[in-house]
């Protein structure tokens, strides 16, 4: 059904000529279908408005008088369906036919478009209500249209797969025939937009419509960051300081600019003080090709001054957290009283679980491109975050933020790495040396494990005092990370209420003293977002370390989780001080336990829980609650007498609410559980003197084909649209690390507290 649907990337000013120009409807329509004024957004902020708490007009759609709908994207595609998806919301309830519909990308414009990060799990979940709205009133407006030319009650009109259709006679008008009219008509009042019930949806939910890009990147028509052609383009790479907070100290540059297409040498300066979403500094080798680029870098003599980090060494870093989570810390949830409950308990047991650093390792590693014209600059990249891209270039540039345009691409991978815009601003600063020529920066696989804002490392000590049926009385948790806030904020040493509300400060147990403390870690690499973020490490010693309980009593993994678990209820931590999430407060998204255990058991019953396997098999089971959206992992392990692992088959059960596109609700589910398998087994960026390790695949090694599971199965529970919506983007990864490790120990015995297993097994 999607062969036909038109995708190109035309800017904003030719959706909205293409559309008006010629006598169309072009339509902007906000939460309550009505334009904002900027004041709002400017006090409340784009978070605000993604919940309904201002009115913007975050969505286009535009009716070409041929017929042709064009909506926009405002959200980047990285793999995860958001050009089908978002644009299949508005075509639903438009009615119209998606073999004439347009998907157009939108450029980085935060005042016109609200918060473009793509992150979060939340590009569906925030906007299917605006979506939708938008579609309704068009079709709205267009059915007025044909009442009036047809002078019929409008109640005798209907929308149907991209005409008005007059019901009485069976006359018929396409939408392009009524364009021009529907667009003089005023916007429906937002009380009078009408809405689709879920019945009527022609393609939401169903499935029917196949990813719009994937012909293109099957075949190689696709464009990436890397993939950006401009005319008189010039190419370069950057040698930047190895350690974070180093800067250049000096260079020489006599063998480099002898290598044949060298242009020229250009610097960069760090930003000292400034966000690290700015470029890192150092030195550019600019050129007629990539190749000649490399080549010159690699002639440069450099020597870096290393500055505060220089002494960063995982092995230390490691023995500091330790030591830090072994000593109480800032309490940031306190329930009963944990010490006397504790001292009471028939037993206490303690368990301690340390996760690495860990890279995004995109298989399209950052690029982007960029020229200067008449005072304007143009950047074309593989950006999550496009506006904060706009808002670093006009920075540095010392442009007027309206002067920069900022082109999405599409992005060969993420996983949160495209949040962080620097190589956008290193694009355009070079543009700027370079008199406005287009220069694309190239990230090589070594810049980007080397430069990366990397996953934190993570130390978890957690203790239980439980009673004569090993269950627990008293729950102490202690997480020590380096936080993200780190990045923007050198003072930061805590985890921030957005990291804690990931599976730690909410965790979904029923037991009456439970004590949290998050004592201070110091960060001394870039820390960035990383797919499902802490909710990773969280889950991971969090379900472990049930599993451990389990053990201790005697007691069936899934039986035991479930009972702490325990009835069916909503659970809302205290209230937390500062913003959680992106503005998702516990209180708005509390935990539903019962939409937990369903899928506990579902997930258990799908992979046939407790039976017989052979000697050396086992299955391992674990669940978490995050984005909104509830997960449940059964793995069954095969480990040989030699330490060998195999992975038979993985069972997963996703509670996401409503599921838009199920078909995307399943790969996505897939991608996580093959990316936390090979976070578990190999993954670990290590650094010594300041430096990163690892320098490409073959020491950073991503899961092959012979090691990834030989059957992953996904099991969607059925949702209600009038509930709150799930993300399925990040949810999947958190429950894949802790069922593995738990399957691990139900076939060999063998606990693993740290990751990456490694050559645990062969021990």
């Amino acid at each position: 059904m999607s062969a036909n649907v038109i995708c190109r990337n035309p800017s904003r000013r030719e959706f909205l000529q293409g559309a008006s120009a010629l006598g169309g409807l072009v339509l902007a329509v906000g939460y309550s279908g009505v334009l904002r004024a900027v004041e709002p957004q400017k006090k409340y902020g784009a978070d605000a408005m993604e919940h309904g708490w201002v009115d913007n007009p975050l969505v286009f759609v535009a009716i070409q008088p041929d017929g042709t709908v064009s909506i926009l994207c405002h959200r980047s595609e990285m793999g995860q369906g958001v050009r089908t998806g978002l644009p299949m919301i508005v075509a639903d309830e438009l009615e119209a036919d998606w073999t004439r519909v347009r998907v157009i990308q939108a450029p980085g414009d935060e005042l016109r478009y609200g918060n473009q990060d793509t992150d979060g799990s939340r590009s569906t979940r925030h906007f299917f209500m605006p979506m939708r709205r938008c579609g309704a009133a068009a079709r709205q407006m267009l059915e007025s249209a044909a009442a009036a030319r047809w002078q019929v009650p409008v109640t005798d009109v209907r929308a149907q797969n991209g005409e008005i259709l007059h019901v009485p006679t069976g006359r018929r008008l396409g939408f392009g025939a009524l364009a021009k009219e529907a667009a003089a008509l005023p916007l429906p009042a937002p009380d009078t937009i009408k809405l689709k019930s879920p019945a009527q949806f022609r393609y939401i939910g169903t499935g029917k419509l196949k990813l719009i890009d994937a012909a293109d990147i099957v075949t190689g028509k696709a464009q990436y960051g890397m993939d950006t052609r401009l005319p008189g383009m010039l190419y370069a790479v950057i040698a930047r300081p190895p350690v974070m907070g180093g800067k250049l100290a000096s260079f020489d540059a006599t063998l480099a600019q002898k290598v044949p297409g060298v242009i020229k040498i250009v610097t960069i300066d760090s930003t000292p003080g400034a966000p690290k979403s700015h470029p890192l500094g150092g030195v550019a080798v600019i050129a007629r090709n990539t190749w000649a680029a490399m080549q010159g870098r690699k002639a440069l003599k450099v020597i870096w001054e290393d500055g505060p980090h220089k002494s960063y060494d995982s092995v230390e870093y490691r023995a500091t957290l330790e030591a830090s989570a072994r000593k109480p810390g800032l309490v940031v949830r306190n329930d009963g009283d944990f010490d006397a409950a504790a001292a009471g308990a028939a037993k206490r047991i303690t368990a301690e679980y340390y996760l690495p650093h860990l890279a995004h390792a995109s298989m399209e590693p950052p690029a982007a491109s960029a020229r200067i014209v008449n005072g304007k600059c143009e950047v074309w990249g593989c950006f999550q975050g496009p506006q904060l891209a706009r808002d670093d270039v006009a920075e540095r540039l010392k442009m007027k933020v309206e002067d920069v345009t900022v082109n999405v691409t599409l992005l060969g991978g993420a996983f949160g790495r495209k949040s962080m815009p620097d190589f956008g601003t290193e694009a355009a600063l070079l543009s700027q040396a370079m008199d406005g020529k287009p220069v694309k920066v190239v990230w090589t696989r070594e810049d980007d494990l080397h430069h990366d804002y990397y996953h934190t490392v993570s130390f978890e000590h957690l203790e239980a005092g439980v009673d004569a049926a090993g269950l627990p009385v008293a729950w102490l948790h202690r997480t020590v990370a380096p936080p993200i806030g780190s990045t923007f904020n050198s003072d930061a040493k805590q985890e921030g209420n957005g990291e804690l509300g990931m599976g730690c400060i909410n965790v979904p147990f029923a037991i009456p003293n439970v004590r949290i403390e998050n004592p201070a870690a110091v960060a001394h690499t870039r820390i960035g977002w990383f797919r499902s973020v802490s909710n990773i490490p969280h889950a991971f010693a969090v379900q472990s370390f049930v599993g451990e309980l389990a053990a201790a009593a005697g007691r069936d993994g899934k039986d035991y989780l479930l009972e702490l678990i325990g009835p069916a209820r909503q659970i809302s931590p205290q209230k937390l001080s500062d913003s959680w999430n992106h503005g998702e407060s516990p209180e708005l998204y509390p935990v539903d336990t019962g939409r937990l255990r369903v899928v506990v058991d579902l997930a258990a019953k799908q992979a046939k829980w407790g039976r017989p396997l052979p000697k050396g098999s086992g299955l391992g089971i674990a669940a978490h609650y995050s984005f909104v959206t509830y997960v449940a992992v059964v793995v069954e392990v095969a480990v040989s007498t030699a330490g060998e692992l195999s992975i038979p088959s993985v069972d997963i059960a996703v509670d996401c609410g409503a599921t838009v596109n199920p078909d995307r609700v399943r790969s996505q589910m897939q991608g996580a559980c093959v990316m936390g398998i090979s976070a578990a087994l190999s993954g670990a960026i290590t650094f010594a003197e300041g430096r990163a390790q690892q320098d490409n695949f073959h020491q950073y090694t991503v899961l092959r084909m012979p090691a990834a599971p030989r059957e992953i199965r996904v099991h969607i529970v059925p949702g209600d649209f009038g509930m709150p919506m799930g993300g399925v983007g990040e949810p999947g990864v958190p429950p894949v690390l802790p069922a593995l490790c738990n399957a691990i120990f139900a076939a060999v015995g063998k606990r693993i507290r740290e990751l990456p297993i490694g050559d645990q097994l062969k021990a």
